[in-house]
């Protein structure tokens, strides 16, 4: 049983794909407990009650003027919708969630109508060819760069991609394919075409050096 999360489009967002397997793991069914409803109501249940205080930053009460802790917590928007095999059923069909997750694991910075290198001083940010929308992100990562409270995330680094320099995508290795596993096996490929298109011997067991041009 599979639940497609996603939300409005947005600076901040995210998407989820999560699953409801039996107590044997993925090869067993859910328990019957386990149904559509139930999981529906359990992924509203605690989308509302996630909350991250950030006890460094703090705003400024309107009733009292006193200052109180920044809580970011997930907005109004929530589209949670059932995945199915079919698309004949209400809900999403399994090939589109692969879809729309494929757009945003080809896609680089770029795509969003941004940089697509690392900005080193402050001026450049107006003689980009960005939008005016990216161009107003860029610069308030300049900004955040400098207090002490937010150096050590590298905003200014990574100020092109819009403050993010992580991977897009987390994964389980128990329902997943490593990324590792597939670059290697990737690289194992082009090596053996790479060899046969040059005729040369079956390396076999002996240690082969790949250097990248």
């Amino acid at each position: 049983m599979h639940r497609f999360v996603r939300s409005g489009r947005g600076l901040v967002h995210f998407h989820a794909v999560i699953r409801l397997d039996g107590p044997n793991g993925p090869d067993s069914p859910p328990l019957d407990w386990g149904t559509v409803p139930m999981l529906d109501q359990a992924i509203r249940q605690v989308a509302g009650q996630v909350a991250v205080p950030v006890p460094s930053a703090a705003l400024v009460d309107e009733d009292t003027a006193e200052p109180r802790p920044l809580v970011p917590r997930r907005g109004a928007q929530l589209d949670v919708e059932p995945v199915h095999v079919s698309t004949e059923l209400d809900g999403v069909s399994d090939k589109q969630v692969a879809a729309y997750i494929a757009k945003y694991a080809t896609r680089g910075a770029e795509s969003a109508r941004t940089a697509d290198r690392p900005i080193r001083q402050v001026w450049e940010i107006a003689h980009l060819d960005v939008t005016e929308h990216a161009r107003r992100m860029i610069y308030a990562c300049f900004n955040l760069g400098d207090p002490p409270e937010y150096r050590d995330v590298l905003l200014r680094r990574w100020a092109h991609a819009l403050g993010y320099g992580g991977h897009f995508s987390a994964k389980s290795r128990h329902y997943c394919t490593p990324l590792e596993a597939l670059r290697n096996a990737r690289l194992t490929y082009q090596a053996e075409q790479a060899r046969q298109a040059l005729g040369l011997p079956d390396p076999g067991e002996r240690q082969v050096v790949t250097i990248a041009e």
